[in-house]
């Protein structure tokens, strides 16, 4: 398992994926917070949502865990990346047949799965804490931008920040395996990134749009009340929770795939 995992974090290193992966979550970062202060700052009528990103209200961005606002509010599009990144590792194998020396280095598929679920868990990790850190920097500068006050984000700062990276981290982790998943079925990066830009951004739309008391029970309902620390309508343990049920019923499909599929000849 040690050796599957060290394997994977050495394959995983490469500079397109860290450099893409990291970048776009800083811009990511940028842009929500500059969005929010010219939404919530806005007096006038705004909108509680978009697509793939949630809007706070003007008292909870000047809470003492508003510093905090961007990252739940941007969490399905840092999901969108991070499925997105588990999904290419994935797939990767498979187009350049390295699956196949990989499988036979490693007789045992679930260590070696386990292995790159590990190593992208840790990448994950590193990713999660890049945004914390970028979203400290570009939260006051949005703030001061839009003129609001924000001295109670100094007050319970490090289990704010603590409370924030960890659900977070519990979020993207999630879309990642859901990543995995879909990059284990299809074998191809392209379909597999298609179908969960396309779900978050056409098929949740339209469901919120259509269905609003059955919208909150969708992944991405779900996961965003998770990244907020739970709503009005989940409440945290629930989020967590099926958030946990998602994660492992993610990985069972993964491994029952993984293990049936005929790879090496």
């Amino acid at each position: 398992m040690i050796n599957a995992l060290r394997s994977e974090l050495l394959r995983t290193r490469r500079k397109a994926v860290v450099l893409g992966w990291f970048g776009l979550t800083v811009l990511f970062t940028a842009l929500i917070n500059m969005v929010i202060a010219q939404v919530v700052g806005d007096s006038g009528t705004r909108p509680t949502t978009g697509p793939g990103v949630s809007f706070p209200t003007l008292d909870r961005w000047q809470s003492a865990d508003g510093i905090t606002a961007g990252l739940s509010s941007a969490a399905s599009m840092y999901g969108v990346v991070a499925l997105s990144f588990w999904a290419i590792v994935t797939a990767g194998d498979y187009s350049s047949g390295l699956i196949r020396l990989t499988a036979s280095a490693h007789p045992d598929r679930v260590r070696l799965l386990l292995g790159k679920v590990g190593a992208l868990a840790l990448w994950t990790a590193a990713v999660t804490t890049v945004a914390l850190l970028a979203n400290l920097l570009i939260a006051p500068v949005a703030a001061k931008s839009a003129g609001i006050d924000a001295s109670a984000w100094g007050h319970h700062l490090l289990p704010t920040l603590a409370s924030a990276w960890f659900n977070l981290f519990a979020t993207l982790l999630v879309w990642g395996v859901i990543g995995l998943v879909l990059a284990q079925v299809t074998r191809s990066a392209a379909v597999s990134v298609s179908v969960g830009v396309g779900y978050v951004l056409v098929v949740e739309a339209v469901i919120t749009a259509a269905l609003k008391d059955a919208a909150q029970w969708t992944p991405g309902g779900t996961l965003s009340a998770l990244a907020q620390g739970g709503t009005s309508s989940i409440p945290y343990g629930t989020a967590l929770a099926l958030g946990t049920v998602y994660t492992l019923l993610g990985l069972g499909v993964a491994l029952s795939v993984f293990k049936r599929r005929d790879i090496v000849d």
